[in-house]
């Protein structure tokens, strides 16, 4: 995958960087990688994923930015695709967040959400 494409597939912003650089090192794991993905379930049909990998799956795409590597499932990243991650720090909350063009509409909860294409929307389950 070229530099160009994967920099339309998925963005992370600096703040947000920062912080799985030090999740990483926290556990440890300076040279693993942040896996962003998407499962079925939810409230609104699809739900946002993220874990700590150490190495990549031999059909991912690796997204390298400011430092980290991102990985993406190719079941994902339609899904994904010109997704932003971000890190959010404020009275109510803390955490990860992901603004995605894709999705047509989104829980409260901001974990779950559906496209135009409804896909996802009969795994729908109640937020949390």
């Amino acid at each position: 995958m070229t530099t160009e494409q994967t920099a339309e597939m998925v963005n992370i912003t600096e703040k947000a960087a920062e912080k799985v650089k030090g999740i990483l090192a926290e556990k440890g794991a300076e040279q693993g990688a942040l896996r962003v993905f998407v499962a079925g379930g939810g409230c609104s049909g699809y739900q946002y994923g993220m874990a700590i990998a150490q190495e990549a799956e031999e059909d991912d795409f690796v997204l390298e930015y400011a430092g980290i590597r991102l990985l993406v499932d190719p079941e994902s990243a339609p899904l994904l695709k010109g997704a932003e991650i971000d890190y959010v720090e404020d009275i109510m909350k803390s955490g990860f967040t992901i603004f995605n063009p894709n999705a047509s509409r989104s829980c409260a909860c901001g974990s779950s959400f559906d496209t135009a294409e409804g896909e996802g929307a009969g795994q729908a389950r109640a937020c949390h």
